[in-house]
């Protein structure tokens, strides 16, 4: 009787450390986190808390007043319900900048799937498959506008582009739509942006078992069967994640917009600028909220498809 009190003591004490050593590792993890938490709420929440309120301020004469009103939101859709079934400015303007974004998305997604393919299941060597990798991101050396300024010289109604064609007689006049113009645009868009949908689908191939492919093989499926079956399925999370990138830049870019299209194309990104630049912040922060909103919602559809915590 006398030695149980003397048992119990250890297992206690035994029982203690673990719970001690959990809430040591908890606080670690949470001091780890800190930094990088205290800049997001500085550059990211904060600012996006600030544009929300500043959507709602009275703006008069360059003026701006703190205020709780919904006339830049009024502003952003004056008009567009008298106006049904026709489209007004603001509903052609976002449907143009989705239509941007749906074209550069797909073709982003065929190209970049077709990279990300070759490099993971036809490059039999890592250094091999990392000296390509590392050549697709040459590009990315120099900056977006240079990049797009290039293509002037390529594209243009004097460019190499015309002057071949015409060479070997395809054309008889210069193509004036290869250059400012919509095609322009979705041109650079698939130029600057198909690394970001290639490193995500790449990254899942990486991972796929090739024991798979071969049970496929040997069960007899075809190439395109392998690949729409067990390829593609695993590929998910990547194509998601790519989606995700493309089409949230996109639907903000107004520089390319901008230099591609010779300032003759709209975005609801350029709409933005043009508004800052007209010092209208209340009407440029409504914009960037309703933006905000249908990139939200494009996002919420995209990782319905797949739940992306669960698969990676």
């Amino acid at each position: 009787m006398t030695g149980a009190p003397v048992a119990a003591r250890p297992l206690a004490a035994s029982g203690a450390a673990p719970g001690s050593a959990l809430r040591r590792s908890r606080g670690g993890a949470y001091w780890q986190a800190a930094p990088f938490a205290i800049l997001f709420l500085l550059f990211f929440i904060l600012p996006l808390l600030l544009t929300i309120v500043v959507s709602f301020w009275r703006y008069e004469d360059y003026v701006l007043t703190p205020d709780f009103t919904l006339d830049s939101y009024r502003e952003v859709f004056e008009g567009c319900i008298a106006r049904l079934p026709d489209l007004c400015v603001t509903f052609s303007t976002y449907l143009s900048t989705l239509r941007f974004a749906l074209l550069a998305w797909v073709s982003t997604l065929i190209l970049g799937f077709g990279i990300a393919y070759f490099l993971a299941f036809h490059v039999r060597t890592v250094p091999m498959q990392m000296a390509l990798f590392l050549l697709c991101t040459v590009p990315f050396w120099t900056s977006n506008i240079i990049r797009m300024v290039a293509w002037v010289p390529l594209l243009g109604r004097n460019g190499l582009v015309n002057q071949g064609l015409q060479a070997v007689g395809l054309t008889r006049a210069p193509l004036d739509w290869l250059l400012y113009s919509e095609f322009a645009v979705v041109l650079a868009f698939v130029h600057l942006y198909t690394l970001f949908m290639m490193v995500p689908i790449f990254n899942s191939m990486a991972r796929i078992d090739r024991a798979l492919i071969e049970a496929a093989r040997d069960a007899g499926a075809s190439g395109w069967q392998t690949l729409w079956n067990v390829v593609i399925p695993l590929c998910k999370p990547g194509i998601v994640i790519g989606s995700i990138f493309v089409l949230t830049i996109v639907m903000g870019d107004f520089v390319t917009v901008g230099i591609m299209g010779g300032q003759q194309i709209a975005s609801i990104g350029k709409v933005i600028q043009v508004q800052m630049s007209y010092l209208q912040f209340p009407i440029a922060a409504a914009n960037a909220v309703v933006l905000l909103g249908i990139v939200l919602l494009m996002i919420w559809a995209l990782t319905r498809l797949v739940d992306i915590r669960r698969e990676l």
